[in-house]
């Protein structure tokens, strides 16, 4: 079987794109995706106290009142929380700083791609940062029965196709975790990601709090007319082994689960993105996407935008929860994961990125991250269920997530200790 990849790769060294990473202190707006890279400090906050939902308007409204004085209209950063009855966090930087070394974008493509040699087994408190207190939420056997029960639920009521359940881990090191410094791992060891730090409401204690991570999924972007989101459904753990990994992308490929876990996905969004663009390319069969941890099927969809007036963070918005991280249908899926689910998601399976005062701009879907404050790092994993979905087998799939940013939280403790 032939594998088909697609992996963004790194900027050239010395391109500077990563001057902005360098700069990077805790408070600050980082987003960067396939060589651009933007920073922003200070500005005013947007959209405070109104529903996510509903914070479009307000965000137009804001970005029409900036003086525009350069050749870059001005820009909205921040994060959208997955429960959109909640507020989001946006602002408008007083100082932005963007490069942008991809020449358009730089594609590598080959089964092998971009392989890191690293461990990429189950995620417990022995893969944990050491000496590391870890608290899983809910425990691995709970999360096995959260299963069982989505399943049972999907079996009296068969009109739920999927519901995606999530977990977590709190890890607290001995010593901070510093959150630009594991920005700077996850910069390091995931270049093809959408790598991001976004400022969030202060931890109950008062002190700053940091959502930290690396996401592969592109939610929805628009530049000019164009239009595009790459939706990721069905994964599958890397191995160190070449053999073993190439037997594991081809098993998830043939996967007839995995590939209706995805269909559903990608189904979804095309009929969300119909309205509200004049043209839709949607493939008929995801190509195999590769990370340094995991295997992700993956849809690129691109369209054309049918109203300039639509904004990237309108697209988004009406994306806004996908199957990939909610279920299907919507509705009935975020009562069950309300139900079923022991923690609270915050900004997790939200979306972080940027839009300009021209409807410009790229939001990622906020996986494969972590909320940092004094009291250590919160990671969240999750994975979709559907008729046929094995308990064991989604908890190991989480588990397998949890690396990215375990070996980055591991990453940023050892090197706070070693320079004392």
């Amino acid at each position: 079987m032939t594998l088909s990849t697609t992996m963004r790769t790194a900027a050239p060294a010395g391109s500077g794109a990563v001057a902005p990473l360098d700069a990077y202190a805790p408070g600050d707006f980082y987003f960067s995706a396939g060589g651009r890279a933007m920073l922003g400090s200070g500005g005013v906050a947007v959209a405070a106290g109104v529903p996510a939902a509903v914070c479009a308007d307000a965000v137009r409204a804001a970005l029409r009142d900036v003086p525009h004085t350069g050749a870059r209209p001005p820009r909205v950063v921040g994060a959208i929380p997955f429960d959109t009855e909640r507020p989001a966090r946006l602002s408008i930087p007083e100082r932005l700083r963007t490069v942008d070394s991809s020449g358009g974008g730089v594609e590598s493509a080959g089964a092998d791609g971009d392989r890191v040699a690293t461990g990429v087994g189950a995620a417990s408190a022995g893969d944990a940062p050491a000496p590391c207190a870890v608290t899983a939420v809910p425990s691995p056997d709970d999360h096995m029965a959260a299963v069982d029960e989505a399943l049972s639920v999907m079996h009296r009521a068969p009109e739920l196709h999927k519901l995606v359940l999530a977990r977590t881990l709190h890890l607290r090191p001995d010593g901070a975790v510093d959150p630009g410094r594991a920005l700077r791992v996850l910069a390091r060891r995931h270049p093809g990601a959408y790598t991001f730090a976004a400022d969030l409401p202060a931890a109950r204690d008062g002190g700053p709090r940091t959502l930290v991570g690396a996401s592969p999924e592109l939610l929805a972007s628009r530049h000019g007319d164009a239009v595009r989101s790459c939706p990721l459904a069905g994964s599958a753990a890397r191995s160190d082994d070449p053999a073993e990994d190439r037997r594991r992308a081809e098993a998830l490929q043939a996967s007839a689960k995995d590939q209706v876990e995805h269909a559903i996905v990608v189904d979804a969004i095309a009929e969300a993105l119909r309205p509200l663009c004049g043209g839709l390319d949607v493939p008929v069969r995801p190509r195999l996407v590769a990370t340094p941890t995991m295997w992700h099927l993956a849809t690129p969809i691109a369209g054309t935008v049918a109203d300039r007036s639509v904004t990237a963070l309108d697209l988004a918005l009406a994306l806004h929860p996908t199957p990939a991280i909610c279920g299907a249908p919507t509705a009935a899926a975020r009562a069950e994961i309300g139900r079923i689910e022991t923690f609270d998601r915050g900004f997790y399976s939200g979306f972080v990125g940027w839009c300009d005062a021209d409807g410009d701009g790229e939001w990622a879907i906020a996986i494969r991250c972590a909320e940092v404050d004094a009291d250590g790092a919160r990671l969240f994993a999750g994975g979709g269920i559907v008729a046929g979905s094995d308990p064991a087998a989604e908890l190991a799939e989480t588990s397998a997530k949890f690396r990215t940013m375990i070996d980055a939280v591991d990453q940023a403790v050892a090197a706070a200790a070693a320079r004392g």
